[in-house]
């Protein structure tokens, strides 16, 4: 096998879905193209022919998130008709399968270049839009009804885990939108963003330029007073838990050695990943077992980890693996610049959004070895990948 690198990630400045939001005139197509345009403007020394594919996600494959997104992406980047793409769908991991899928092949030899990434326009295309369930799935009670509906599985998991309390949850999420501000003002967030062409009926061209999802400034005495929409007297509510949103990631993956030969930087070195099922009615609880299950192929063990980069769909699935860990809320090794809560969660784009920001955290962090990216997926999954950093020091 050989080793496979994360070259660089890139990622639109995430939206609000809807039709007051930033991208409502955009084609999500054109969100990943701007991505990965932008993947091959930062690195001349790639030669667009050399890559050998293109895997990009979507949670809802239709109308402009359709049409074997991946490959129909490459073209309108003006990738050469030569290179294939495809496109993949594991919900809220897909750019986090996307990579793995892609890691896969260049690891087994069957590529050396692949980008892979995602986009999600739930303002164009809500979760869930088109779909039909088999209906055995509830009348044959092989999950409960609340598993279909993110937020009430967010609330069972608090049922699951009462330690894990709303005032716990606000809190957390005050913090998030705290580290994302000052990651903002210290230029840590921004560099990895591709400004975005967007056209409004009533404002006219626009340039998207930064997230507009995070709240500044919010106080968990605010946060407080939210309604908890998926239960009465709940738990769950639209400050403790990520948005709907648009946007798009993409990224570099190499063969190391061709990385080397090309002038390709290594940001990362994959180690390892693994995904895992759960009940669905809790599927916040996933990345627990997706990681236990990594440790247990790696030889590594949570000890060996110096950074964090969880997805925030909801505070309580974070809190939820923190504490499995033994891991406090407040560790400075978890999601240092703030997380979805803040910046937001276009579904399927996410696991490039936190990989691009372990990558940058690594280039500053040359006494950490070993990181982690990991979320939670609908319909009760897990999805763990453990990356080194090339930059460590500790052995010299």
């Amino acid at each position: 096998m050989r080793n496979v690198a994360f070259v660089e990630g890139v990622r639109t400045p995430f939206g609000k879905a809807g039709d007051k939001g930033i991208y409502a005139g955009t084609r999500a197509d054109d969100l990943v193209v701007n991505a990965i345009r932008e993947l091959l403007r930062r690195h001349p020394e790639l030669p667009p022919e050399r890559v050998d594919e293109v895997a990009i996600a979507a949670t809802t494959q239709t109308g402009d998130q359709g049409l074997t997104i991946g490959r129909t992406a490459a073209l309108l980047a003006g990738l050469p008709k030569s290179v294939p793409g495809f496109a993949i769908d594991r919900m809220c991991a897909g750019a986090m399968t996307a990579v793995t899928t892609a890691a896969s092949g260049i690891g087994f030899g069957a590529y050396d270049i692949a980008i892979a990434g995602g986009v999600e326009h739930m303002g164009r295309h809500p979760m869930g839009e088109g779909v039909d369930p088999n209906p055995r799935i509830i009348a044959d009670k092989l999950v409960d009804p609340t598993a279909l509906v993110m937020g009430q599985t967010a609330e069972n998991l608090h049922d699951r885990f009462p330690a894990i309390t709303k005032q716990r949850t606000d809190a957390y999420a005050a913090r998030s939108q705290e580290k994302y501000a000052e990651a903002v003002k210290t230029g840590k967030i921004g560099p990895e963003l591709v400004p975005v062409a967007t056209r409004s009926a009533e404002l006219g061209w626009g340039l998207a330029t930064e997230d507009e999802p995070p709240r500044p400034g919010t106080t968990v005495e605010q946060l407080a007073n939210l309604k908890t929409p998926f239960r009465p007297f709940g738990r769950v509510t639209a400050g403790n838990a990520a948005g709907l949103n648009d946007g798009a990631t993409a990224s570099i993956l190499a063969d190391e050695e061709t990385a080397r030969e090309l002038g390709l930087p290594v940001a990362m070195r994959l180690v390892g990943y693994s995904f895992a099922g759960v009940e669905p009615e809790v599927m916040g609880i996933g990345p627990v077992p997706a990681t236990e299950k990594l440790f247990k192929r790696t030889g590594l063990s949570i000890d060996d980890i110096g950074l964090f980069e969880i997805n925030e769909a909801f505070a309580v699935q974070v809190l939820a693996f923190l504490d499995h860990f033994g891991i406090d809320d407040e560790d400075p090794r978890v999601n240092q610049w703030g997380g979805a809560i803040a910046c937001g969660h276009p579904l399927a784009s996410s696991g490039v959004r936190l990989m691009t920001q372990l990558a940058r955290q690594f280039a500053e962090r040359p006494d950490v070895r070993y990181g982690m990216t990991t979320m939670c997926i609908g319909i009760g999954m897990g999805g763990t990948v453990i990356w080194e950093n090339p930059a460590f020091e500790g052995a010299k």
